[in-house]
């Protein structure tokens, strides 16, 4: 249901790898992988879902506000990841030469099509 959209996060951004759409708990509701892709990207989500609500905490005891966005940048893969609602986050990772404000904009402008949706 969710996957054309996630799709086109994916190929919209130059050097992405893979999107999925998830709940806090880990559970992932939709996903999208280029064949070649290097990893599962339910499984990042599944572990970076963790660290979500870790910063989300963070940012509470701080009194800064509802936590928006997050880029996790690694060696291989950075992942950027936009908090849709208090139960759900959608995110793309992408290569090392990849394009994250591309896959910042494209978290951007189709997180309210994927909230439609829900």
């Amino acid at each position: 249901m969710f996957q054309s959209v996630l799709k086109e996060v994916v190929e919209g951004t130059e050097g992405g790898i893979a999107s999925l759409l998830m709940d806090f708990e880990g559970i992932p509701v939709d996903s999208y992988s280029k064949p070649d892709a290097p990893f599962d990207i339910n499984t990042i989500g599944a572990e970076f879902s963790v660290v979500i609500k870790s910063i989300q905490r963070a940012a509470q005891m701080l009194e800064a506000g509802d936590t928006a966005e997050i880029a996790i940048e690694a060696a291989k893969v950075t992942t950027v990841i936009r908090v849709l609602n208090e139960r759900h986050f959608v995110a793309v990772s992408v290569r090392p030469d990849g394009n994250v404000g591309k896959a910042r904009y494209m978290l951007r402008v189709k997180a309210p099509v994927l909230l439609k949706d829900m």
